[in-house]
């Protein structure tokens, strides 16, 4: 059984598998521009808690265990894996791919056709861009949205410009600005960033473990 509070409102062709709790003032199914309630099917899995003025549009399929912070957006026809977590005030646009066990933290911008691939962390505040040349004629033709390969991590405040390529287990400092590609396993930092060093080099400063990162 679900837990749904009497203000949230569910549309047409919302399937919401058991264990569910769904927080007072939420909407789940609701149509983009130019479809009909109902027309889009929208599909959550088992045991979600979708806090209080959370926005789902309809088209979504979401898997199980997932979790969303206050007044989270997520727009219309995205792939979302289990174990997803969308921090408070998040923004996630359309036609995302979010893998198996990605935590993004409140008041992230995600926008159309990013990926993030499985286990990746994005920081609070964190903003991607998928437009080459804002107010272009042509810009909706060629959106390019960047990838975060499996287990990459963003911090807080960075920015990642569009059909950008963030390695798998690289870390990006806090306040970065990501231009272009960033290899695997390495830690860059800086407006622009650049390769400061490798994650293999960091230690933790408290001497709590030998090494944050097992890569």
């Amino acid at each position: 059984m679900s837990n749904i509070a009497e203000t949230a409102k569910i549309y047409p062709n919302v399937i919401i598998e058991d264990g569910a709790e769904i927080g007072e003032f939420c909407i789940i199914g609701l149509p983009p521009r130019g479809k009909a309630p109902g027309e889009l099917q929208t599909k959550i899995g088992k045991n979600a808690v979708i806090r209080s003025h959370t926005v789902i549009y309809a088209g979504n399929v979401i898997g199980d265990n997932f979790n969303s912070g206050h007044c989270a957006l997520i727009r219309e026809d995205n792939q979302i894996g289990s174990d997803v977590s969308i921090g408070s005030h998040t923004v996630i646009e359309h036609h995302l791919e979010i893998q198996n066990g990605v935590r993004i933290h409140s008041q992230a911008f995600v926008p159309e056709f990013t990926v993030l691939e499985k286990g990746c962390w994005v920081g609070p505040n964190v903003v991607f861009t998928n437009a080459l040349h804002p107010l272009c004629a042509h810009v909706k033709e060629c959106l390019k949205g960047a990838t975060v390969k499996i287990g990459a991590k963003i911090g807080a405040n960075s920015t990642i410009l569009p059909d950008v390529t963030i390695g798998e287990m690289s870390l990006v400092g806090a306040g970065s600005v990501v231009v272009k590609n960033v290899p695997d396993k390495v830690v860059v930092a800086g407006a622009p960033a650049k390769i400061i060093k490798n994650v293999a080099d960091l230690d933790c400063p408290y001497d709590l473990c030998e090494k944050p990162y097992d890569v």
